[in-house]
């Protein structure tokens, strides 16, 4: 079957063009902060329908360029934040990131195939998984879960109460001398418990970042950290590129099983 090597050209919806036309206002007419005008100055000034009008508004929002107060109006957000995830600047997951990490709980639990696969461990072997919660200026900008295996911490004492369980896991995990390190990012949504974490609707986007650490030439943690992709964007270093040693697995699971 021929082809002509060209692609049918698909009309652009109103709502869309009319993003880039708020776009162009904000960044020239606006300052962060400031109040847009009512729906109704809107649609008059850009000769457009109520509903293409929300439609818009709705995509900035998600986006990030946009944030909705109630009892306020339509705001101009913020620049997103710039959020270092190198291991120079954030240490290693345990007591070195005690101020910008707060534990939510700790759960142990057999390893489903999946996880099991990611951790290169046998399914059913004993998993700590501890959630967390990023915070910057105050405000939730990521949630974690930071997989464990029971094998890597022989050593890990008992639990006296439940709210014992993190922080032991993340001390002996401190311990531990890493020396490999691999990291991915992908687009993602969030899904019902990472919205909760994040003050976020499901379904928004956020930036999904996999590390694993490996320490005496095996994997012993495997942290999935689900930005916000509205609010923060992830730096890396002074060059701004990714240094990693690889640890020879690639990764596979997004959330805890």
């Amino acid at each position: 079957m021929g082809t002509t090597g060209q692609l049918s050209a698909v009309p652009e919806p109103k709502y869309w063009h009319l993003r880039t036309v708020l776009l162009r206002a904000i960044d020239t007419e606006f300052s962060t902060g400031q109040v847009l005008p009512n729906e109704r100055e809107l649609s008059a000034r850009f000769g457009v329908a109520r509903a293409t009008l929300r439609q818009a508004l709705d995509q900035l929002e998600l986006e990030g360029r946009l944030v909705r107060r109630r009892g306020i109006g339509t705001l101009i957000a913020a620049p997103r934040v710039g959020v270092p995830v190198n291991r120079q600047e954030e240490g290693w997951p345990g007591a070195g990131r005690s101020q910008a990490w707060r534990a939510v709980d700790c759960t142990t639990a057999p390893a489903a195939a999946p996880l099991a696969r990611s951790l290169g461990i046998a399914e059913g072997a004993t998993v700590h998984t501890v959630r967390r919660v990023r915070l910057v200026e105050g405000r939730a900008m990521a949630s974690e879960s930071l997989h464990v295996p029971a094998a890597a911490l022989p050593h890990l004492p008992g639990f006296r109460a439940e709210s014992d369980r993190a922080r032991s896991v993340l001390r002996q995990l401190e311990r531990l001398e890493v020396d490999g390190e691999s990291r991915s990012v992908e687009l993602g949504v969030a899904e019902a418990d990472e919205a909760v974490l994040l003050e976020r609707p499901p379904g928004t986007p956020v930036l999904v970042m996999t590390t694993q650490y490996a320490a005496a030439g095996r994997l012993v943690a495997l942290a999935v950290a689900t930005y916000r992709a509205d609010t923060c964007k992830l730096t890396f270093g002074e060059t701004g590129l990714v240094e990693v040693t690889p640890v020879g697995a690639t990764p596979e699971v997004r959330t805890a099983s």
